[in-house]
């Protein structure tokens, strides 16, 4: 049975998380009688900096109609193929996680499982040798997807690296256009039922009253709706992702156009570098525990490939989840319901997954129970499942120093240990449900932090070997000289009508 409609939908925090929802709402939920209101203040700061992303974010803007060339442009943007691990395992060590796959599956066997028997054959050389876009990335080129299942593009994926200030300012554009109102103003207290305990109102500093009937909780860490006014108690997964403070600093951009994001591990952390058309982010994740926060800047600043264009800025957290992300009738997105530390650039991605999950469970007035309860179910297991591969990342090290000891030897989520035990024995990989991260990301993870298997999957044994050697050897020499052939990354992007003219000297690559 279906109840009264939702006829208000009132965002609370503009910022990356509020924007997105904004710009959806727009689209799917503006059908001439509801109305979408996001109250924000300029008062409140935002944590966005330079931003990386997974490939979903691709499947978000053209859900919008987004064209790609206006997006490269009015965000700075650049394509991202991966991400490149330096220094994770024993301290002098690198590897890539790349997105996409790895070669092609042979008779429905897993490419990963020929490759662990074959590996040492000549010729076969490593398994990022197969995979499109890790081979591209250290060309320093980029190509698209292609639509033939021949070329070695085929499977391939990617995301990108943008100014999240530039990219929020770019969606309230489109949400304002939609239909969106936005007010301003900071809010001073909270209005609640009091028969149901549905937040009724926000009743802001100046005395202006906005009321509700769905309240979307995108105030970040503070979590001011779903947090304080219901009360949702804070999952604190400190104990093993220890990490609680991040430096942020722009730099100017320095050196060639990569198409990829670093991860760069140290002694109590570790940094990141993002490569935007018109400047680079870099950042230190660290655990205060470790490394004091002078420490901390101190070792960021030394660590830059050019002068900082800003002055660094600090910002705590603590890794966790809300224990429910939508209670009575309010959602949290974004920071609100959560914090993962952006080692393998999932956030956007978790409030673009909010966001399609309450789209698709989108509530009446009765606020129906089971459909909340599913709600999250599904959010919690996906932020759970992002915290274990990013768990994996700390605990399969060789390093030495007290976090990195620490996360060898701490215990692990249940899940995480079962995942860990099957690929050690021969390589195995099993998801579960929606699971965000794929075989490949896990082969790329476990295979770079050195988790090797004992052995590999017997059903390979029932292939030709000689056949199978010979079509790896062909699948390495064909992606390699297909990625030699693409353009550079500033040429791809430029060619995509992306390229903005501060990026590069004269404006062009």
């Amino acid at each position: 049975m279906t109840g009264p409609p939702i006829g208000r939908v009132v965002i609370l925090g503009g910022g990356t998380a509020g924007w997105m929802a904004a710009a959806a709402a727009a689209r799917f939920l503006d059908d001439g009688q509801r109305r979408i209101t996001l109250v924000e203040s300029d008062a409140i700061g935002t944590v966005g900096v330079g931003e990386a992303t997974i490939p979903p974010i691709r499947a978000f803007n053209a859900m919008l109609g987004i064209n790609e060339g206006e997006f490269l442009r009015t965000t700075g943007a650049t394509f991202k193929l991966g991400i490149e691990f330096i220094g994770w395992d024993t301290g002098a060590d690198r590897y890539f996680h790349p997105f996409g796959q790895h070669g092609r599956d042979l008779d429905g066997i897993a490419f990963h499982q020929l490759w662990l028997k074959l590996r040492r054959e000549a010729g076969i050389g490593t398994l990022d040798e197969y995979a499109a876009a890790a081979v591209l990335a250290r060309e320093g080129r980029f190509a698209p997807p292609a639509a033939d299942p021949q070329s070695p593009f085929h499977a391939l994926a990617y995301a990108y690296h943008f100014d999240a200030g530039l990219y929020a300012a770019f969606l309230r554009r489109r949400a304002e256009a939609g239909g969106v109102e936005r007010i301003e103003g900071e809010v001073a207290r909270v209005e609640r039922d009091g028969e149901t305990g549905h937040v009724r109102a926000l009743r802001l500093g100046d005395g202006r009253r906005v009321e509700g009937d769905l309240f979307v909780d995108c105030s970040g860490f503070r979590s001011l709706l779903l947090g304080e006014a219901m009360g949702v108690d804070y999952h604190d997964w400190s104990h093993w992702l220890p990490c609680d403070r991040a430096i942020a600093v722009p730099t100017a951009r320095a050196g060639p156009l990569l198409p990829f994001t670093r991860a760069t591990a140290h002694p109590a952390g570790w940094q990141w570098r993002i490569p935007l058309q018109h400047r680079t982010g870099n950042g230190l994740v660290y655990a205060s525990a470790h490394l004091s926060d002078d420490e901390a800047q101190a070792l960021l600043l030394a660590n830059l490939d050019a002068p900082p264009t800003a002055e660094p800025r600090r910002l705590s957290f603590r890794a966790g989840r809300r224990t429910r992300f939508w209670e009575g009738n309010v959602v949290a997105l974004g920071l609100a319901g959560g914090f993962l530390e952006p080692l393998e650039s999932t956030s956007i991605h978790l409030i673009q997954l909010g966001i399609s999950k309450l789209f698709a469970l989108f509530p009446d007035r009765d606020f129906a129970a089971v459909e909340r309860d599913h709600y999250n179910q599904l959010m919690a297991q996906s932020f759970d499942g992002v915290r274990d591969f990013l768990i994996l990342h700390y605990h399969a090290n060789r390093r030495n120093g007290a976090l990195w000891r620490h996360a060898r030897e701490m215990p692990l989520p249940d899940e995480l240990v079962r995942k860990i035990a099957l690929f050690r024995q021969k390589g195995r990989v099993f998801r579960h449900d929606d699971e965000l991260f794929v075989t490949p990301n896990w082969v790329s993870v476990m295979l770079g932090q050195n988790v090797q298997p004992e052995g590999y999957d017997p059903i390979v044994d029932a292939l030709d070997p000689s056949r199978v050697i010979a079509a790896l050897r062909q699948m390495r020499a064909v992606t390699a000289a297909a990625a030699r052939a693409a353009p550079t990354h500033p040429e791809a992007i430029a060619r995509a009508g992306g390229l903005i003219g501060a990026a590069f000297p004269g404006g062009t690559p």
